[in-house]
């Protein structure tokens, strides 16, 4: 099985951008930890990075003629006002966590509302990069449940 992950604006400057609020790691080092963890449990998992809004749409859209199976999405500033990413979150109809590395609800008022929330499976905030090996895990079960859901219909 197959897992997509989504990074957006501003990912790739993890361990220069306010490492007081992110922190020190590297959005290399958070893909290479996900990694080990997804091939240590058999699944296949990819990286996509984009500042730009369009770009994270066709990556989302892009995931059913890929064959992923799910989706880990860090919409990142787009989460509070993109209706564009909800829409294709929603579209493509996959499994769908939202992590964020910050706690969302402690932040400016701004941050508070999440557009992405609605359409994906749950959301996890507040761990650092902590927040997406959280993801990874809460998404490897969901696609083993639906996996083993397929195989005792077929029985």
């Amino acid at each position: 099985m197959k897992i997509k992950v989504i990074h957006g604006p501003n990912l790739n400057m993890l361990g220069v951008r306010e490492v007081n609020l992110y922190g020190p790691m590297k959005l290399e080092d958070i893909n290479k930890n996900m990694e080990v963890v997804a091939k240590q449990n058999g699944f296949d998992i990819e990286f996509y990075q984009s500042n730009h809004e369009g770009d994270i749409v066709d990556a989302i859209q892009e995931s059913l003629n890929e064959g992923v199976d799910g989706i880990i999405i860090n919409p990142a500033a787009l989460t509070h006002y993109s209706i564009a990413v909800r829409d294709a979150i929603a579209a493509v109809n996959l499994p769908t966590i939202e992590v964020h590395l910050t706690n969302i609800s402690r932040r400016e008022e701004f941050r508070h509302k999440s557009l992405i929330s609605p359409v994906v499976a749950g959301t996890i905030t507040g761990f650092g990069p902590f927040s997406y090996h959280l993801g990874l895990i809460a998404m490897m079960q969901i696609l083993n449940e639906i996996k083993m859901a397929k195989e005792a219909k077929e029985k």
